[in-house]
């Protein structure tokens, strides 16, 4: 019996790594898109990407010391140059594991907690 190889699969593009720290609940708002179902970040970048690279978020929310890994897919894309003066970036959605629901959620809390304490400011 002859052995015949096959040409190797191509490997995998590795995600991209992307590590952000959030000092205040005013920047994670900026950033945070609550229109994907497993929620996502927004992430402003020069870089050339695709529908659906890999991303793998480092995350260290307002008030945490903890980083917390998150992973994702780039599900929309904002080009340079684009109307209202947007930034040039990408969209990237959770994939609904359990540690990025548990991560949605604390977003979602602080996000909450800091519209009740503007709301109930007095002029």
């Amino acid at each position: 019996m002859n052995a015949t190889s096959t040409p190797d699969a191509p490997a995998p593009a590795q995600p991209t790594l992307v590590q952000l720290v959030f000092s205040d609940r005013q920047a994670l708002s900026t950033t945070y898109i609550p229109l994907f179902t497993e929620g996502g970040l927004f992430i402003a970048t020069a870089h050339e990407h695709r529908l659906g690279d890999a991303f793998e978020l480092l995350l260290t929310l307002p008030g945490e010391t903890e980083r917390r890994t998150v992973a994702g897919k780039v599900a929309w894309i904002t080009p340079a140059h684009a109307p209202g003066g947007r930034p040039q970036g990408v969209g990237v959605a959770f994939n609904g594991s359990e540690e990025s629901r548990a991560v949605k959620a604390l977003i979602e809390s602080l996000l909450a907690d800091s519209a009740g304490a503007r709301s109930t400011q007095v002029f």
